[in-house]
């Protein structure tokens, strides 16, 4: 069922092949199938069984230069102004009363990341039911709970995105838009391959990392040789 486009584009890459950073960077141009800016993935193959907590990742980084995707933010607090928390980056800001709203319906909950105060968790309990779900409720652990809401609002409005294992035990995420260029794709991508070996988790045994691919939206997976640049 491949197209036209995407067979062209795989013509570029050769079967069963891994590719050094550099050659992956590269290839990231030459099999882009759309005319839009596409966002570029990555896609970890990781040795790990999510069911064991000492297997699972769920973690934040920052990118060096960013994602290239503003993130929609919803920001509950009862110690910040909503205008304030708005100037910082969200879209959405509000104490009790938005909580009401989404809990009636009043507000969509089309949201890519939610964070509080730690004093208004409490009341979060009344949407948890549609907030867990959708993985918006505000965790501590990803850095989406701070006392300083304007502080937690302007790093995540500035790239700092949280990323997670699946149910395999694998993460798949972004680390920009092919319009970055290939330096500052090529910075991206090493910062998350480093990344990824720095939350190794303590229960992870043997080989860690099958396999890494990077592709562009809707473009063929480019395989990365991750032994290719220890020389």
């Amino acid at each position: 069922m491949a197209g036209k486009k995407y067979r062209k584009a795989q013509e570029f890459l050769k079967e069963g092949m891994s590719y050094s950073v550099d050659e992956a960077v590269e290839l990231l141009e030459q099999t882009n199938t759309v005319k839009f800016d596409p966002t570029v993935e990555i896609h970890f193959n990781l040795n790990l069984d999510p069911k064991h907590q000492d297997q699972m990742i769920r973690t934040t980084a920052t990118l060096p230069n960013g994602t290239g995707k503003v993130p929609n933010i919803c920001a509950f607090s009862d110690s910040v102004s909503a205008a304030d928390l708005k100037k910082a980056g969200a879209k959405v800001a509000g104490g009790e009363d938005l909580i009401a709203d989404i809990e009636s319906g009043k507000v969509a909950l089309d949201f890519d990341v939610c964070v509080a105060t730690p004093s208004m968790m409490r009341h979060l309990g009344k949407i948890a039911r549609v907030l867990g779900p959708k993985g918006l409720m505000p965790n501590p652990k990803t850095g989406t709970v701070g006392e300083d809401l304007v502080a937690v609002v302007t790093e995540i409005a500035g790239g700092k995105f949280e990323f997670k294992t699946d149910k395999q035990g694998n993460v798949h995420s972004i680390f920009g838009k092919l319009s970055f260029g290939k330096d500052k794709l090529k910075q991206n991508l090493e910062s998350f391959l480093q990344t990824i070996q720095d939350v190794k988790p303590t229960g992870a045994k043997g080989k860690y990392i099958n396999s890494v691919v990077v592709c562009n939206a809707m473009g063929p997976g480019i395989r990365i040789d991750m032994d290719a640049d220890k020389a």
